[in-house]
């Protein structure tokens, strides 16, 4: 039998334990899982979720994703914002929406969470449009952010205008194309600004066909010839949903990925050298 891959987008996951605000916008929630076991506190991972910036998705779908890291161990804050289609949403609120979201959860969870999450900033994952979200965090406010895990990013928007992703998504944020708001895709485009300190691994799946491996690719290369810690590890087999999937097959590489970030705040652990890297290695 054929599994849909969307099939996440609408599976049933826990309630999260908590939903605070950020903002007094309706949009600037967050809702907080605390972390299953009586382990150590550990640093808070932060969900961006994508649906390429538009009011028709949520946080929700990335309930199983939430679920299944506080059972791991890990304390997990999922972040709203105003979204395209919404009052207020695109540009510049949905990208100030996240900056502001992040720069608060330190406080939030430490209040909320006491004892459950280490001092810090949060890692942020991203997925999508939460990826491109994510890295544009990471350069503009490095020091909000501990590190980056981007889930097939719309890492170069640019070329996602050019290649007209979902219908227009990019123009939608934007107000237009790069000839028409070149100051905006400035800001906005990850490939426009590089985080040079933030640790960043990109997972891209090569059968994606929401958002194309190549932008990941151009990013990437982008980045690295900046000198930037950014590490690409594709997987071939992948397509775009699996991603945020638990019960996938790119689910061990996206936690294998996200526990070497955590790892790096260890000051003892050795990172490994930024580069491109095939599935499995």
């Amino acid at each position: 039998m054929t599994v849909d891959p969307r099939a996440v987008l609408t599976r049933p996951a826990p309630p999260p334990d908590l939903t605070l605000r950020y903002g007094g916008q309706p949009e600037q929630l967050v809702d907080l899982r605390r972390p299953v076991g009586d382990g150590p506190a550990r640093p808070l991972v932060a969900v961006l979720h994508g649906g390429f910036w538009r009011a028709g998705y949520d946080r929700t779908h990335t309930g199983p994703l939430a679920a299944a890291l506080a059972d791991l161990g890990w304390p997990v804050a999922q972040l709203e914002y105003r979204r395209t289609g919404q009052p207020g949403g695109g540009w510049p609120n949905t990208l100030v929406d996240v900056r502001a979201g992040v720069a608060a959860l330190p406080g939030l969870v430490a209040e909320a969470l006491p004892g459950q999450v280490a001092p810090g900033p949060p890692v942020l994952l991203g997925h999508s449009a939460g990826g491109q979200l994510a890295l544009h965090v990471a350069a503009h406010a490095p020091q909000d952010v501990a590190g980056v895990l981007a889930l097939a990013p719309v890492a170069d928007l640019a070329e996602a205008y050019r290649l007209d992703l979902d219908s227009g998504a990019v123009a939608a944020l934007l107000g237009g194309g790069p000839s028409d708001h070149p100051d905006r895709y400035a800001v906005a485009d990850p490939r426009r600004s590089v985080s040079a300190r933030t640790r960043t691994v990109i997972v891209h799946g090569g059968r994606d066909r929401q958002v194309p491996v190549s932008l990941s690719r151009s990013y990437a290369a982008t980045a690295q010839a900046a000198g930037a810690p950014v590490t690409l590890v594709e997987l071939p087999e992948c397509e775009h949903f699996g991603l945020i999937d638990p019960l996938s097959a790119a689910w061990p590489q996206v936690r294998a990925a996200l526990q070497s970030l955590l790892e790096d705040q260890d000051p003892l652990t050795q990172r490994r050298p930024p580069g491109r890297t095939p599935e499995g290695r």
